[in-house]
């Protein structure tokens, strides 16, 4: 007798569903790369606009190439006046993503080629999205807070313009601190892309459809979202706030661990050897802290991680130095993963390119295991 079961893969693990020359992690030296680049060498040499462009053209930018693509996504700091009125009468007790989501799904009605799938036009709407979502962000997070909105400066880089029009432009602002923004744009490379990630993955099954790339990047910032995605940076630093104090974060860890409780900002599917973006998040986060009087995270940071490494082996992913990270710098916990939106802009327009260049309908089986086929009144229907 033939053995008929199927080979499931839950969550598609170790299933191989395309290929990408975009990033991937090298097996020999568990580092991420971007294009063939080291993430740890990219975020030690090159800003982040250096390597959005990067990614999306696969070498990274002379002096010019960079001058020009500077000046293009800098000229679309912007905002539609419908986009202003929708933020401003979005509840203010919304997550912040949903707002992000929003403005996106927004963006798009505003633009009448949004079918068009040639990789010009993708690019044209990667500019736009990074140089607007930094203003969606920051506008959210001062209407929250009572504050008016601090207008974009097209001479600043992406990091210190988002720092000015979250935190403004006096001399305690971190826009104001040239190691902060450095420490700050650090973050952001190292989001900027992950291969095949769930968020990304939603990204292209969209754009498989034939959909439109707002639509993609709609339903990959919806995946982005969760706690088990980009949501767990959120979860890290309410974790940390809510164990206070560095000297009961072991036992924190060991209860959790003996409840069977997920811990957030530990171990990766990816990476079996640690992952290798948290050296240079770590490297920031530490920096950070120094200036910002943050011995108290680090301590947390390291007493947790050290109480995980003791019992399970399972080390730190991004996500961990990440929280504390943007914690110090002044950013409301709610608004980490729409930060790791606009580092992921980069990567996700560069896979819908790819997708469309090579496009295959992304439609997995799936192995039924409901009731056999009946007849309505038979008894096992009733």
């Amino acid at each position: 007798m033939t053995d008929h079961t199927p080979d499931v893969r839950k969550g598609l693990n170790g299933v191989i569903a395309d290929y990408t020359a975009v990033s991937k992690v090298m097996p020999e030296t568990n580092s991420l790369t971007y294009r063939g680049y080291a993430v740890q060498d990219l975020v030690a040499n090159c800003s982040f606009e250096e390597v959005f462009y990067l990614l999306w053209n696969g070498e990274l930018p002379t002096a010019e190439q960079l001058r020009e693509f500077n000046e293009k996504g800098r000229s679309y700091r912007s905002l539609d006046p419908g986009l202003i009125a929708l933020i401003h009468s979005l509840p203010r007790d919304c997550h912040p993503m949903d707002v992000m989501r929003t403005a996106v799904s927004y963006m798009g009605t505003k633009d009448q080629d949004h079918f068009t799938p040639d990789a010009e036009h993708i690019t044209e709407v990667g500019h736009r999205l990074l140089a607007q979502l930094p203003m969606v962000l920051a506008m959210d997070i001062r209407r929250r807070e009572g504050k008016d909105i601090v207008a974009p400066d097209p001479s600043k880089s992406v990091a210190e313009n988002l720092l000015s029009m979250v935190f403004g432009n006096g001399s305690d602002s971190p826009a104001s601190n040239v190691d902060d923004v450095r420490d700050f744009e650090k973050s952001l490379i190292l989001y900027a892309e992950h291969s095949f990630n769930a968020s990304t993955f939603t990204g292209r099954v969209i754009t498989s459809t034939r959909s439109d790339v707002y639509s993609a990047i709609t339903g990959a910032i919806g995946a982005l979202k969760g706690p088990l995605h980009g949501g767990a940076n959120e979860f890290v630093m309410h974790t940390m706030l809510e164990i206070d104090d560095p000297d009961k974060a072991a036992q924190w860890v060991n209860d959790a661990l003996d409840n069977k409780d997920l811990i957030m900002g530990f171990g990766h599917r990816v990476y079996k050897k640690g992952d290798s973006r948290v050296p240079s998040m770590e490297a920031s986060f530490r920096a950070l802290a120094e200036r910002h009087d943050g011995a108290k995270w680090v301590a947390m940071y390291e007493n947790m991680r050290d109480a995980m490494d003791e019992r399970t082996g399972i080390k730190p992913n991004l996500d961990f130095p990440a929280g504390p990270a943007y914690h110090l710098l002044g950013f409301p916990v709610d608004f980490f993963t729409p930060l790791f939106v606009i580092a992921r802009v980069a990567g996700w327009t560069a896979h819908i390119v790819e997708q469309y260049r090579d496009n295959s309908l992304i439609r997995p089986l799936s192995a039924y295991n409901g009731p056999e086929q009946r007849e309505i009144g038979s008894p096992s229907a009733a």
